[in-house]
């Protein structure tokens, strides 16, 4: 198999991530493209409709994309419970809730990249909103989930927290989550975490 992906993109690195958590990475090959919204690259489009990333190619049947639909699939065809019944309904939920976060995040690094100075504060800030809600219910809700068994929600969520750092550093997500803060901490030392930091 092999994956189009990108290593800057949070929504390749939770694909990374659990490639390496899963024990798949003798099985995908790692395919880094560069591409943009406003000039895709023609193995995205090859892979993927939408020109999105990442795509996973696989020899015994169309290409998959969407992260989450990657994620599940590798998860299936590995065995490792990433998605387990006995929480399934919690692991996704809180999988979304940080994939809405990434889409937050990303749309306002977009809006600064693209527009510039015409960057429409109003949006920024509706956009902050969301992940702040968003932080705020892994720091109310979901500490025990996330200190529990390994799932993809940790996975998510700690792709999520560490594209923050990247891409939104100025901005203090730590300072009234300090339960969160320490969770992440120690998420971000996981092997699998440290391989696909971007850069």
């Amino acid at each position: 198999m092999k994956l189009i992906m990108s290593p800057a993109s949070p929504y390749v690195r939770k694909v990374r991530v659990l490639i390496r958590e899963a024990g798949l990475a003798d099985r995908v090959e790692e395919h880094a493209i560069t591409t943009t919204p406003l000039d895709t690259a023609p193995e995205a489009i090859a892979a993927n409709p939408l020109g999105r990333i990442p795509a996973l190619v696989r020899a015994d049947g169309p290409a998959i994309h969407d992260s989450r639909v990657i994620c599940r699939y590798l998860d299936d065809i590995a065995g490792a419970g990433l998605y387990p019944d006995s929480a399934l309904w919690e692991v996704l939920t809180l999988e979304a809730t940080a994939e809405g976060l990434l889409d937050s995040a990303v749309t306002m690094v977009y809006e600064t990249r693209f527009r510039g100075e015409a960057a429409w504060a109003p949006w920024l800030d509706a956009q902050w909103a969301k992940i702040d809600r968003a932080l705020n219910a892994f720091e109310a809700l979901w500490l025990s989930h996330l200190a529990g068994p390994l799932t993809m929600g940790q996975i998510a969520t700690g792709c999520a927290l560490g594209y923050l750092d990247f891409r939104h550093g100025d901005r203090d997500w730590r300072g009234t989550r300090p339960a969160l803060a320490a969770w992440y901490s120690g998420f971000a030392d996981r092997p699998a975490m440290q391989a696909t930091a971007p850069a």
